[in-house]
């Protein structure tokens, strides 16, 4: 396993896409587990999805900084594509950990509205590896630790699997995809010219309470709950590895604390302080049992009515672009150095959410 060598508590930890999912419950985590800690949060609050779910992470991050007096809580409405606002909040903050969370999301939304990928992703991360740079002017100690995400989408089609961080991933099938590869490409360049530790993760379909509504499980309990017919894509034969988020954060935090370390090489310049991890359940699940166990859960938490008709609101079609029949994650390496694996089992999760969703919605 890997020594800590970061500390997180009396530091300053800076979270993009602070409102989003993920980064919601890091925040809650950090702010329970990690005080005192100051954290700063930057969202733009954009309304690819409702922006209330959003709204309602920030109060309950509102509510959990309240219990916790010892830290520090702040959110900046901001985009990190604006290269003036992250300047604005290293130069205000000088962050000591930065997780890099911000990001518009989703592989169909990418095929016809690649502009948002090309900016938040591209643009955005750029602006946050150049504010990492920069972070050491002037003989500061600058940034210590650039975690980022990633995802299992930068896997495409492969067909060897478990996916591990040593395949080849050159062949993305979603604009998503390439925009995530990217992200890794620049992060290595920046961490070979610029001596900047950064790791980078690769999440495999993460689910849970306040979860984004553009997530299948999500979408369907929408459309079952007013009586709508599901569409299963590739006629359910595809398999993903669901990853709880509270297992998700938990990796994200046991990795802030493991910069890669600073060494030069042979040649006195510095070897890359980079590494990849996947961040999965190691375990992929049939689509039509995901769904089979989420109508059973809907059904326990009151969602849905004892005697619905469920096979009467299903329909399976063929396989959408930008779709990948399976995903599935080799988490030797995050064992190893972590010892640490995603083990929430699926209904446990899928009823977590359901409960979240009666008390949200109904």
């Amino acid at each position: 396993m890997l020594e800590k060598n970061v500390e997180l508590k009396n530091k300053t930890i800076l979270v993009t896409g602070a409102a989003g999912f993920i980064g919601a419950n890091l925040v809650l985590e950090l702010l329970r587990t990690q005080s005192p800690v100051n954290v700063i949060g930057m969202d733009n609050l954009n309304d690819y999805y409702d922006v209330s779910i959003k709204n309602y992470r920030l109060e309950e991050i509102q509510k959990c900084a309240g219990e916790h007096p010892e830290s520090a809580w702040s959110f900046v409405k901001g985009d990190i594509a604006d290269a003036e606002a992250v300047k604005q909040v290293f130069r205000d903050c000088r962050p000591s950990v930065v997780v890099n969370l911000a990001a518009q999301a989703g592989v169909r939304y990418s095929i016809t509205n690649p502009d948002a990928y090309i900016k938040s992703n591209l643009i955005g991360f750029y602006h946050i590896l150049e504010a990492c740079r920069h972070s050491y002017d002037d003989g500061e100690n600058g940034v210590e630790h650039l975690v980022y995400a990633s995802s299992s989408s930068v896997y495409g089609s492969n067909k060897k699997v478990p996916y591990s961080t040593e395949d080849k991933v050159d062949n993305p099938v979603s604009l998503y995809a390439a925009t995530k590869k990217s992200n890794e490409l620049l992060a290595h360049a920046y961490s070979k010219l610029y001596n900047i530790p950064s790791t980078g993760l690769r999440f495999f379909t993460v689910y849970g309470p306040a979860g984004r509504p553009d997530m299948a499980y999500f979408g369907f309990t929408n459309k079952l709950r007013s009586n709508q017919t599901i569409e299963i894509f590739n006629y359910g034969n595809c398999k993903r590895d669901f990853t709880f988020v509270d297992d998700i954060v938990e990796g994200v935090k046991r990795v802030m604390q493991c910069a890669p370390e600073k060494v030069a090489g042979e040649d006195g310049l510095p070897l890359p302080p980079y590494r990849i991890y996947n961040i999965g359940n190691n375990h992929p699940e049939n689509l039509l049992d995901f769904v089979d166990i989420l109508q059973q859960e809907l059904i326990r938490a009151g969602v849905l009515p004892e005697d619905y008709d469920f096979e009467a609101h299903k329909k399976l079609v063929p396989m959408q672009p930008g779709d990948v029949p399976v995903t599935y994650a080799d988490t030797s390496a995050l064992e190893r150095d972590f010892g640490f694996k995603p083990a929430t089992e699926l209904r446990t999760g899928l009823r977590k959410f359901a409960q979240w969703y009666k008390g949200f919605y109904c």
